[in-house]
C-alpha cells in the first residue's frame, strides 16, 4: 500500500483536503488526533511529559494542552524534547493502523511531516498551502486560539516555501472547488 504524506501550516486546510480524500474512500490516519489520544492513553507518555514539563502538564489524567501548548510554542527546544517523547509513538501506532488497511493508498496527515522527517517514510507527499492573512484568519475563527499564539505556532513551523522543495504535489487551497478538483485529479492518478 502506498502511503501519502499530507501536511500544510496551521490554517492551511490539511484537514479539509484530507475530509475530500476520505469522501473518496481513502484511509485516513489523522496524526495530530492520534497523538493527542496518545498522551491521555500512554502511560509512558505521561511519565516522560509530567518529568519534562512537570505537574500541571496534566490536569485529571488528561494532558493540559493549553499549559503544554504555552511551554512549548515559545521554546523551540522544549518542543524537540516534547516532539522526540511522543513521535515515536506515534509512528509506531501509524505503522499498526496501515497493517490494516486496504485499498491502493492511505493518507498520513501530519502538520510537520517534512519537520519531524517521517515525509522519508512516504511514497507521495502533498502540501497544502493557504496566503497568511487567509490562514490566521481561518484559526481565528475556530475561536481557541489569539491571533498571537496563531503566529507563534507559525513561527515555529518551516516556511512554505522550504516545505514546497521537498512536497511532490502542491495544492493551493483557496477556493474550495479548485481544491476539490484537485483531490480528485490527485486520487484517479493515485489509482493508475
Amino acid at each position: 500500500m502506498k502511503i501519502v504524506g499530507l501536511t500544510g501550516g496551521i490554517g492551511s486546510g490539511k484537514t479539509t483536503v484530507a475530509k475530500l480524500f476520505a469522501e473518496l474512500g481513502v484511509p485516513i490516519y489523522i496524526a495530530d488526533t492520534e497523538a493527542k489520544k496518545l498522551t491521555n492513553t500512554s502511560k509512558t507518555i505521561r511519565r516522560k511529559l509530567i518529568v519534562l514539563l512537570g505537574d500541571k502538564a496534566y490536569e485529571n489524567e488528561t494532558l493540559n494542552s493549553k499549559y503544554v501548548a504555552a511551554a512549548i510554542f515559545n521554546d523551540s527546544d522544549l518542543l524537540k524534547k516534547v516532539n522526540a517523547i511522543i513521535h515515536p509513538k506515534v509512528a509506531a501506532h501509524f505503522k499498526r493502523w496501515v497493517s490494516k488497511q486496504t485499498g491502493p493508498y492511505c493518507i498520513k496527515e501530519a502538520a510537520i511531516l517534512f519537520e519531524n522527517g517521517s515525509y522519508k517514510k512516504c511514497d507521495l507527499t502533498i502540501l497544502v498551502t493557504a496566503p497568511k492573512d487567509e490562514r490566521i484568519n481561518r484559526v481565528l475563527k475556530r475561536g481557541s486560539i489569539t491571533r498571537e499564539e496563531v503566529e507563534a505556532r507559525m513561527a515555529n513551523q518551516w516556511t512554505d516555501s522550504k516545505k514546497i522543495k521537498l512536497a511532490d504535489i502542491v495544492i493551493r487551497n483557496t477556493n474550495m472547488e479548485a481544491t476539490r478538483e484537485q483531490v480528485k485529479t490527485i486520487h484517479s492518478t493515485l489509482l493508475k
